[in-house]
């Protein structure tokens, strides 16, 4: 009977090893109720803070697609360069950050369905003369935030510009200000709503690139890219969608 004895506790040890064991595994990953979701909340009108607090149109969005989902959200503010690196180190779920989707992107993360159309375009001084169209760019000193689109894209289209890549979005703007850099190029929607509160910029007509949005989302979470699209077709039909655009984005539009 003792040896029994001793083997039904040896058996209840080994079981609650065995779920002790179950946990981190469980805590790596995304739980069935929280999506936890990182930005560079420096992009307005997309994401930025305002009196201390976390807004903007992806916010607002991730917001309202986690609702739908019967979710709640778990926020982490990174700079940009780190955001794909942190999906892949498994540190948080999603990336949200007026990300542009693109195939070298794809390799390593997975992507919502697009939320929203962009480009890249040029932001100068309203009297800078000397870049009236993209091409203009080559041998100007061109501000650009790294680890984005546009420092890739200058790259490989632009090389005569001479880039300058810069940690945060408003340091990228400032160089232009300052006359350190000749422009910069960025996204769209962030440049025109900048060039709106500085009468001494500009936003050139032509783009230099068109360019989609996604949310970005661990490759081993297939299920939450899917669940993310059902959810953003359902805020699109209701009409949730259309009024997050009109609040943030209609002014930023040409």
């Amino acid at each position: 009977m003792i040896h029994r004895r001793r083997f039904i506790s040896m058996l209840a040890a080994v079981s609650f090893i065995a779920g002790l064991a179950v946990v981190p595994t469980l805590s790596s990953a995304q739980t069935v109720d929280v999506i936890r979701v990182a930005t560079d909340a420096t992009f307005p009108p997309f994401e930025f803070f305002k009196d201390g607090k976390r807004t903007g149109f992806d916010i607002e969005l991730i917001e309202l697609l986690a609702k739908t989902m019967g979710k709640k959200v778990e926020w982490t503010d990174i700079d940009f360069k780190g955001l794909i690196p942190g999906l892949v180190s498994r540190r948080f779920d999603v990336a949200s950050s007026a990300i542009y989707i693109t195939e070298e992107r794809r390799r390593v993360v997975n992507f919502t369905d697009p939320y929203y159309p962009g480009g890249l375009v040029v932001l100068t001084k309203a009297s800078n003369t000397s870049i009236k169209q993209p091409s203009d760019l080559a041998g100007k000193k061109v501000s650009v935030q790294v680890g984005t689109k546009s420092a890739n894209y200058l790259k490989e289209y632009y090389p005569q510009a001479e880039r300058i890549e810069v940690e945060k979005n408003q340091e990228m703007f400032n160089l232009v200000e300052i006359g350190r850099a000749d422009a910069a190029v960025t996204g769209k929607p962030a440049a025109i709503e900048y060039a709106k509160t500085r009468p001494g910029m500009k936003v050139l007509d032509k783009q230099v690139s068109v360019e989609l949005y996604g949310y970005a989302v661990r490759k081993d979470l297939p299920q939450l890219t899917e669940e993310m699209n059902v959810a953003l077709k359902k805020v699109k039909l209701d009409g949730s969608y259309d009024k997050l655009v009109q609040k943030w984005l209609s002014s930023s539009a040409k």
